[in-house]
């Protein structure tokens, strides 16, 4: 297993929101984290405490951790965790060298509760298009990589969000939805404090797929046509999420490292 190493915060802001991002993992303790309750993109909240126990369950993978300023909580877990099979690293600076940098950090005040295992539940309307998906994938990417999905009758999301302890989104008259001209998307990625320039180039693609606006973006129909492609070939909700997370990703590369590649044919063509 790997010795000690360290990532810096710029690195680290290169890799979330990608599929092959390391598990983030928040080992300040409890009084660090009362006195600035926000958490970097992704990560999720442990006790260096028993990293024994929970350790054990992320054998074979890849983990960044990540305490006050980067010292012995960090270190100490990310040993503990290599000793446990798992590739760690810790966040050179931690939690306030990722502040002082002025990266994207969530309120955890805004997120819902979490289920026993740790998770935020979630619910929406069954047969997902264009928001129902992209706010899953915003949400698994940038907010809570472990977040449980559940598609049911859109008459009875708000009764399955009381009774299961879940968030409706993206139907009437709840806080997780369309504010005048803005999609679902939009309004999460401005309250979870993610408006990054990709985000939001993204955001207007999946507001004018969303709202019949192609206007917004030439990108734009490319998305809808896409999402309601996926939506005729899949009958399970979850499996068309899974699907819809690879084309939200490639979406997103696209909008954060894209933009300005063209193509040409034919290749030998000489310029006029």
């Amino acid at each position: 297993m790997s010795s000690f190493t360290t990532i810096s915060s710029d690195k680290l802001a290169r890799l979330i929101g990608t599929a092959n991002a390391p598990l983030l993992i928040d080992v300040r303790t409890d009084e660090d984290f009362a006195a600035d309750p926000r958490l970097i993109p992704g990560s999720v909240k442990r006790s260096h405490e028993s990293v024994p126990d929970w350790g054990e369950e992320l054998a074979g993978r890849s983990a960044i951790v990540a305490c006050l300023r980067g010292q012995k909580l960090a270190q100490g877990t990310a040993a503990w965790l290599r000793q446990l099979g798992v590739q760690a690293e810790t966040l050179d600076g931690g939690f306030e060298g990722w502040k002082d940098a002025k990266l994207p950090l969530i309120d955890s005040k805004k997120l819902p509760p979490r289920d026993a295992k740790g998770r935020t539940v979630w619910v929406t309307r069954a047969r997902p298009k264009v928001d129902r998906i992209a706010c899953p994938w915003l949400i698994r990417r940038f907010v809570d990589p472990n977040a449980v999905f559940l598609f049911v009758a859109p008459s009875e999301v708000v009764a399955v969000g009381e009774r299961f302890n879940a968030a409706p989104f993206d139907i009437e008259n709840v806080f997780w939805s369309h504010r005048g001209e803005l999609c679902t998307f939009d309004v999460m990625v401005e309250e979870f404090g993610l408006k990054t320039p990709p985000l939001l180039r993204l955001a207007t693609l999946v507001r004018g797929a969303d709202t019949a606006r192609p206007e917004l973006a030439p990108e734009a129909p490319g998305l809808l046509a896409a999402s309601l492609g996926l939506s005729r070939m899949y009958d399970d909700d979850l499996e068309q999420l899974d699907a819809g997370m690879l084309l939200y990703d490639a979406f997103y590369r696209w909008c954060r490292d894209a933009t300005t590649e063209t193509h040409n044919w034919p290749t030998g063509k000489a310029k006029a």
